[in-house]
């Protein structure tokens, strides 16, 4: 009987090892997440999506470009299809051919140097200008809208992050409160205030004019950001949160929240003058 049992055992061997290539393979493919390593970030929209910190900076960044040129909440959903199709929102120095960054553009194609290509606010901006020359995209389906700007080999491989896209530009562009939350732990790349000015920095390339120099205040602690409403004032809130694990940022307080970044929640503010819907406020480490 124990002749006969070792081929058994042999066989399950085999197929656990096979099992577990297969989830590999499939996860190197894209159709399994692999997980992730490193700080993390928790989008909550009616729905959640997870990203490590370098893909949620990115995805902040495409919608500010996309908020900044007048673009609606539609066009920010297809430009975040897009790039997570094309690169999982990676900044890419390679792909396909000569295709690079965030949206694989190709310079071959007439979408730039590729230095420029390089820059995500360049290559956000690029993808914008080309899907508004588009007739028709704001009713167009997210795949459609995105396969006519890329002209990809797959049309039909941008669908599939629709869902999770809608999720992150609802809480991108403001729609939602407290729903970014980033977790950043260990020491900070930055500290007072050579922190403050690369938060000042970001904000203004992200933003352009749609920042006006008034509404903003750098210090050596931190910065304020004077809003208008409620909404506003959870876009810039959202983005600051996006950006932290490479500003050196401690903690946001709008309204009645303040996220802190070692917690990487949203919880609230119990004093020191309480709630606040007129300014951002961010903090770095000292």
């Amino acid at each position: 009987m124990w002749v006969r049992k070792v081929p058994v055992v042999a066989l399950a061997l085999l197929a656990v090892v096979t099992l577990g290539v297969v989830i590999v393979v499939r996860g190197m493919s894209g159709d399994i997440k692999l997980p992730k390593i490193g700080p993390e970030c928790t989008v909550r929209a009616d729905g959640e999506v997870t990203l490590d910190s370098v893909q949620m900076a990115n995805a902040a960044t495409i919608t500010a470009v996309g908020v900044r040129r007048g673009m609606p909440e539609r066009a920010v959903v297809i430009a975040l299809a897009t790039a997570l199709q094309e690169s999982k929102l990676e900044n890419l120095d390679d792909g396909d051919r000569d295709s690079i960054g965030l949206f694989q553009q190709r310079p071959s194609q007439g979408w730039g140097d590729a230095d420029k290509i390089r820059d995500p606010r360049y290559a956000s901006d690029k993808f914008y200008s080309a899907l508004r020359k588009i007739k028709g995209w704001e009713k167009m389906r997210v795949t459609d809208a995105a396969q006519r700007v890329q002209r990809s080999a797959y049309p039909n491989a941008y669908e599939k992050w629709a869902d999770e896209s809608a999720v992150l530009a609802r809480a991108l562009t403001g729609r939602a409160t407290g729903a970014v939350a980033c977790t950043v732990t260990g020491a900070p790349v930055l500290r007072g205030a050579a922190a403050a000015a690369a938060l000042m920095s970001g904000l203004k390339l992200d933003w352009g004019k749609g920042l006006a120099p008034a509404a903003a205040a750098s210090q050596a602690g931190g910065l304020t950001v004077a809003v208008s409403n409620a909404s506003t004032g959870w876009r810039y809130a959202h983005w600051l949160v996006s950006h932290a694990s490479d500003t050196g940022l401690e903690r946001v307080r709008f309204a009645d929240l303040e996220w802190h970044a070692p917690d990487g929640k949203w919880q609230p503010v119990t004093a020191d003058g309480g709630a606040d819907e007129r300014k951002v406020i961010a903090q770095v480490f000292s």
